[in-house]
This record gives C-alpha cells, sequence and structure tokens, in this order.
C-alpha cells in the first residue's frame, strides 16, 4: 500500500508563495505623504461643495423674497449674482413648489428648483418583498439631481439646479406635457419638456432654449450634469450590487459598460444612450441626436454589506450639449422602468444589451434557446414548475451527447487492461508507451477525445444558464415551494452570524444542489478513473477526482447562498435528471460484454484511416521517437 509522506518540495513551494503574497502587499501600502494629501485634498472639496451650497441657499431665499415682495433692492442684489436670469426671481413660480405628472406605469414629481425629476416612483412594482406595501422609488429624497452649467456672456457660471423655473402643464391628445422654462426675460428662456403617453416607461424629454444667444456665452457647449445613487430594492444588497453598473451605447451601436470596480470612469464618443442601470430597474437618458462626447463615473458604495444597506452605487453622467446657431435643441428620452428583456426591446433602440446575457455564442443560446423557451412556459405555468420544465427539455435535447460520452467511457474502461499492459510493457520507453496506445485506440475504433468533446458542448449551455436565470426580470418576486422570491435566495434559516464568502443564512435549493452534484461527481468519477489510465509524468488524476467530489459541492454551497433559488433550482434538478439518465443508460444501453466483443471485432479488421490530427500526432511522435534515439547515439 502507498504510504502518505510530506512533499518538502510542496511545503517549500507554498512557503515562498505565501512569502512574495506578503511581500507585494508590503510594497502595495500607500505613501502616508500620498494618503496625507489625498486627505486635505478631499476636506478642501468638502469645504468648497458647503460654500456653494450656502450660496445657493442664499440665492434661493432671497428669490423667494423677491417673488413674494417685488422689493427691487434685493432684485438688484440678485441681478449682480445672477444677471439676466434675475428675471425669473420676479414670478410666482420662484417658489419651492412641485409638478405630478403620471400614467398607469410612472408616476413622477418636477421641482420648480432646478426643473428636473425630483420622485419616480414605479406603481407596478414592491421593494424587497411582495406586500411590502413600499413602491420602487428610483429618485426620491435627493439622491438625484441633473444640472446645465451656464456660462453667461458676462462671465458668470450659474448652475440650473440652484435656479426657479416656471411650469405650465398641458395635454396633446392623450399624452401630457410639462415645459419647465428658466427664464432670463419675457421671451428668452431655457426649457425643459416633459412627455408622458399613456401606459408607458419612456417619458419624452427636450432641452431647447430661446433668446439666449446674447444671454449665454455659445462658443463653446454648456455641460449637462446627471447624477444617481442607486436605492436598493432587493433582499439582498450585495446580489443586487453584482448587477448594478453604467452601460452606454456609443460608437456607431456598439453597448458596453463601465465595469464593477470600487470606482470606474469611461469616455465615450457619439452615445446614444446612458443607462444606470440597477439589477431589476433601470433609469437611461437617451438623445435622438449621439452626442459628440460624454463622460461616466460609477462608485461602489457598499464596502461591507452588513452595514451599507441603503444604496448601492453612485453613478455620474457628463455631457457636454452643443449650440446650434446661437442655441440649444437635444431631444432626448427618460426611460425609468424594469430591466426586463421583453419590455426593453420593445423600444427597439438596443436597450435589451444592458441586460448581460454572455458574450459570444453564450449570449447566443440565451436569446435564441433559453428566453423564448422559458418566456413560452411561463406564459402558461407557474414559474417553478416552468423552471423544471425547462430545465427537462434542456436535459432531453442534450441526452444525445450525454449518451456518447458514457458509452466513449464505457470503452474507454474495457480497453482499460490492454493499455496497463502496455504501460508496464513500455514502461521505460514513454515515446513508444504513447505510440502503441495510439495504434490500439486506432484498431479498436476508440476515440479518447470522445468522452471530452460532448461535454465541451454541453458547457456553453451551461454558461449561458449562470447568465440567463439572474437576469430574468420575470422570477422577480414569484413564489416556489419555501421560496419566496426565485430572484433571490431562499432562506430557510438565519445564523445569528456571518460565515465568510458564505453570509448568515442557509438557503435550501443550494444545499440539495450540492447534494446531487456530490451524487452526481461519486457515480461518475469512477468511470473516468477506469476510463483513464494515469500517463507518466501527468497529474494523477485519481486522487483529483476523488478530491473534487467533496471540493466541488462545498464550491457550489458557498457560491449559490446568496444567488438567486431560480438558478438554485435549475442546478438541482438538471444534476437529478443528469443522474437519472445514467442509470437509464448504463442499465438499458451499455453492456460491457458486447462493447468488449465489438472492440475485439474492430482489432481484426483493417485498421481505420487516421485523422488528420491523428496523423498529424502520430508524425509529431515519430519525429520526438528520432530525436531521442539520435541523442543516445551522440
Amino acid at each position: 500500500m502507498e504510504q502518505k509522506k510530506f512533499d518538502l518540495n510542496s511545503i517549500i513551494g507554498f512557503a515562498l508563495i505565501f512569502g512574495i503574497l506578503v511581500w507585494i502587499m508590503y510594497q502595495n501600502q500607500p505613501d502616508p505623504k500620498v494618503v496625507a494629501a489625498e486627505k486635505a485634498q478631499k476636506e478642501l472639496a468638502i469645504k468648497q461643495a458647503k460654500a456653494k451650497e450656502l450660496e445657493a441657499k442664499t440665492v434661493a431665499k432671497a428669490t423667494i423674497a423677491v417673488a413674494a415682495t417685488g422689493d427691487s433692492t434685493q432684485l438688484a442684489q440678485l441681478q449682480k449674482t445672477l444677471g439676466n436670469f434675475a428675471y425669473s426671481a420676479t414670478l410666482p413660480s420662484a417658489t419651492a413648489g412641485f409638478t405630478t405628472i403620471e400614467n398607469e406605469l410612472v408616476k413622477l414629481k418636477i421641482a420648480n428648483k432646478g426643473g428636473f425629476i425630483v420622485e419616480a416612483t414605479l406603481k407596478k412594482f414592491e421593494k424587497f418583498k411582495k406586500g411590502s406595501g413600499q413602491l420602487v422609488e428610483l429618485i426620491k429624497d435627493n439622491n438625484a439631481n441633473l444640472n446645465v452649467q451656464l456660462l453667461t456672456s458676462d462671465n458668470r457660471t450659474l448652475n440650473s439646479k440652484d435656479l426657479y423655473f416656471e411650469p405650465t402643464l398641458t395635454k396633446v391628445g392623450a399624452d401630457q406635457v410639462l415645459s419647465m422654462k428658466l427664464k432670463a426675460g419675457a421671451n428668452e428662456f431655457l426649457e425643459y419638456k416633459y412627455i408622458l403617453k399613456p401606459n408607458d416607461y419612456m417619458i419624452g424629454f427636450d432641452i431647447r432654449s430661446q433668446g439666449l444667444n446674447k444671454v449665454l456665452n455659445t462658443a463653446k457647449p454648456l455641460d449637462l450634469e446627471w447624477n444617481l445613487k442607486t436605492f436598493r430594492n432587493e433582499k439582498s444588497v450585495s446580489y443586487e450590487n453584482r448587477y448594478t453598473e453604467i452601460y452606454f451605447e456609443h460608437k456607431e451601436g456598439k453597448v458596453d459598460y463601465a465595469g464593477l470596480g470600487q470606482s470606474e470612469e469611461s469616455d465615450l464618443e457619439k452615445a446614444t444612450f446612458v443607462a444606470f442601470k440597477q439589477h431589476f430597474f433601470s433609469t437611461i437618458l437617451l438623445s435622438k441626436t449621439p452626442f459628440e462626447t460624454a463622460k461616466v463615473k460609477s462608485d461602489n458604495l457598499v464596502k461591507d454589506d452588513k452595514i451599507d444597506t441603503t444604496f448601492t452605487k453612485q453613478f455620474k453622467a457628463n455631457i457636454p450639449l452643443a449650440f446650434e446657431n446661437g442655441e440649444l435643441d437635444h431631444k432626448m428620452s427618460w426611460y425609468f422602468g424594469p430591466t426586463d428583456y421583453k419590455t426593453l426591446s420593445h423600444y427597439d433602440k438596443n436597450l435589451e444589451k444592458i441586460i448581460s446575457l454572455g458574450w459570444g455564442i453564450f449570449g447566443w443560446i440565451n436569446k435564441i434557446i433559453f428566453i423564448p423557451l422559458f418566456g413560452f412556459l411561463s406564459t402558461y405555468i407557474a414559474y417553478g414548475i416552468a423552471i423544471i420544465i425547462f430545465t427537462i427539455i434542456i436535459k432531453l435535447a442534450m441526452s444525445p451527447i450525454t449518451f456518447k460520452s458514457f458509452l466513449s467511457q464505457a470503452k474507454m474502461k474495457v480497453l482499460r487492461p490492454e493499455i496497463t499492459e502496455l504501460g508496464e510493457k513500455f514502461k521505460k520507453d514513454p515515446m513508444k508507451k504513447q505510440q502503441e496506445t495510439m495504434k490500439l485506440y486506432n484498431k479498436a475504433g476508440v476515440n479518447p477525445m470522445a468522452g471530452c468533446i460532448p461535454a465541451l458542448i454541453q458547457l456553453p449551455f451551461m454558461y449561458a444558464s449562470f447568465q440567463f436565470f439572474p437576469s430574468a426580470f420575470e422570477l422577480r418576486q414569484k413564489s416556489f415551494l419555501w421560496a419566496d422570491d426565485l430572484s433571490s435566495f431562499d432562506e430557510i434559516i438565519r445564523l445569528p452570524f456571518y460565515i465568510p464568502f458564505y453570509g448568515n443564512h442557509i438557503s435550501l435549493f443550494p444545499v440539495l444542489a450540492s447534494i446531487a452534484i456530490f451524487f452526481y461527481m461519486k457515480m461518475t468519477s469512477g468511470d473516468q478513473q477506469m476510463a483513464a489510465p494515469q500517463q507518466e509524468g501527468m497529474p494523477d488524476m485519481a486522487k483529483m477526482m476523488k478530491i473534487m467530489i467533496y471540493v466541488s459541492p462545498i464550491m457550489m454551497l458557498f457560491f449559490f447562498n446568496s444567488y438567486g433559488a431560480g438558478l438554485s433550482l435549475y442546478n438541482f434538478i438538471s444534476n437529478l435528471i443528469t443522474i437519472g439518465i445514467m442509470i437509464v443508460i448504463k442499465r438499458y444501453f451499455i453492456d460491457s460484454d458486447k462493447i468488449h466483443a465489438q472492440i475485439q471485432e474492430n482489432k481484426l479488421k483493417e485498421p481505420k484511416k487516421q485523422g488528420k490530427f491523428q496523423k498529424k500526432l502520430q508524425e509529431v511522435m515519430e519525429q520526438a521517437e528520432a530525436q531521442k534515439a539520435q541523442q543516445k547515439k551522440k
């Protein structure tokens, strides 16, 4: 019996790797002087921001006072600060008022101060869990602002968010049209126009100016600044945050994203939309005419998911608005709604591409197979049952490939005694052993790669499922058995403590999926070990498989504990079906004696013509053998 021994080289290797990591961490520690300088810079920026805020409040109070009393002295003071835009202080609308527009799907509240949306509520969706009574609010409590930085011809820099707009609400047919005008005179103004159609998440949004060519400095574009601090809407803040990011379409239809790091920035060219995407809801700004340039930034606000539970990301976009003939005229749209593939694709503006379905073949599998099939099933049956039937259909479609894989393993298992014999016969000549083994495969009509190829074919479908289920909006707050939300984790026990990389709860579907994986690997590992003889100079696959039998289920358990229950349910059912298919194939379709007889019969026949790959491999091996022989002569 082989005795277990400590591998001194491995221990030294691990010690060296650990030492290198410690050294790298030490070398990458920030310079105290740099940290102090950054801290001072941040403090200065905070002070400057507070000063600007105080100035804006002072101007706002004076504006309201002028509007209420018509005090000419205060108006003169405002003109020194605001120039022509002090005219807005003379209007009755220079108050902290609001205008509300709504349809069947969304409710928007627009403030006189700044003229932008201060509340955006989705009327059909609740946050956290079904029955919470709290509607999803994408904008509220000053988590967002929209500002145009106004550069005046007399060298002032004003911010539209600090000034008062005059609202006018009208109806054009069934559409509600809200005009918000920041006036510099009776007929000179900057206008935001909001157009809300019935039963639509898309809101028309135009920015235009009239008569401001002498009031504003039109030599360079005005900066449109759009900020949003995204509220948490789902049960797990860390899971939601994982799928919250900035997407954009630029450079002739290319849809890309800024990234998921702690802080990410991107410069855009010819941008047609910028999407502040949350896991299941999005706020998107679209432009009919592409923006020449734009800059977006994302900052992660979840440093510790036990503490940071209100917000997920801070998004910022800076978009220069160009003048045309001395005036602004930009036709845009806002989207406030679900990050749902069907809903977004309805607008035919590539918005559905902000949903991560995987690149290349993985995305095509989701778009062509998974989305249509699951959409059809979920139309007629409950979502949990739809996942089960969906999984059965996918696994049955894959069953011929599974059959070929198991048949190949069975053939290799039958040949193992002869391969072992060759190994003993040529154990001092590995190259000769490899050549004879290849000849045996060719005579027996067995392809050693036949068992790997079917498995590789199934991998894209497995990866596609990892993209599909977390992105499936349909699963949000849909219950099945003990899971009250298939888009979030199915907690059955709340733990009084946190386990690193696991969390403070136990989800049942990942536990069941892990058990199914364990038995699946237990059933297959024996055949794989028998089918794949140990190759000299290669890792011992038998030992590796024994380790993976226990490691894989544990990895599954930790990885999926905070994932959506729908994905865990899919994996559980998928492994159960695979186990069932294996049992049926082994019991009714694979007969080792018949396979052995067939292999022996194949050996008596004339060997099959080698394929290009086998022929090339044989040539390489013969060349290596010839070189080895020459070296021995020397």
